[in-house]
């Protein structure tokens, strides 16, 4: 029997990581990502709601700037999700790496960490989440849409974000084929990681969380499987 708080939901190690691992700094690149891509989304769809509609009267031209630009926040808050792998995509090997040094050093990779190893599977993988997470956006009308979206984005990045852990290890393909076997801790993870992401404030460090995560999992399920 396993401890469940420390091994398959390793909330405290997690945190524990950051100082330890001196991941404090990449806390802050997260957020100041996070924030940057949240504004711009918002501000690029005011400009174009600019330029395609023009009202005759002043004050209706800018209470539509403003509207559009408070909706594209919104929107751009909750579709943060999908934007998680591609932010934790540029340091995830470094953070994997100092993670390692500190609690697994018997396990370290040879080979240094690289900036950005994935970035076109990376990009795809945000592409097709961004989409299925619009093929949704029409069941918010009947109330379920948030619950569809929490569901589909625990999948996604459950699968994905331990899937890069392993995969650093691993490879991706042996990666997918060591995940299958252990589905439920590995969505456990991602619905912790969804949820987080629609925390202010906490979604704009969760790509640094949701690697640290998934690296204390993999490490516990390599001991299990054994």
């Amino acid at each position: 029997m396993f401890n469940i708080e420390v091994d398959v939901f390793p909330f405290f190690k997690t945190l524990a990581s950051l100082p330890k691992a001196k991941l404090l700094g990449l806390l802050f690149f997260c957020a100041f990502v996070a924030v940057f891509i949240a504004i711009a989304f918002a501000l690029g769809l005011g400009w174009l709601t600019d330029m395609l509609a023009y009202w005759d009267t002043a004050w209706l031209n800018t209470l539509s700037g403003w509207v559009t630009g408070l909706l594209g926040g919104v929107v751009a808050w909750f579709m943060l999700p999908t934007l998680v792998v591609l932010i934790a995509g540029v340091f995830q090997e470094t953070v994997i790496s100092r993670v390692e040094k500190i609690y697994y050093p018997d396990r370290q990779r040879t080979s240094p960490p690289q900036l950005w190893p994935d970035i076109v599977h990376d990009i795809r993988f945000t592409l097709r989440a961004i989409l299925l997470n619009l093929l949704i956006v029409p069941f918010y009308f009947f109330g379920i849409g948030f619950f569809l979206s929490v569901a589909l984005n625990s999948y996604l990045l459950g699968r994905e974000f331990f899937e890069s852990a392993a995969g650093y290890h691993l490879g991706k393909k042996q990666a997918q084929a060591f995940g299958r076997e252990f589905r439920g801790p590995i969505y456990l993870g991602g619905l912790v990681i969804t949820l987080a992401t629609l925390v202010p404030g906490v979604n704009m460090i969760t790509p640094v969380l949701a690697v640290v995560w998934m690296t204390h999992l993999y490490h516990f399920l390599c001991t299990r499987e054994k």
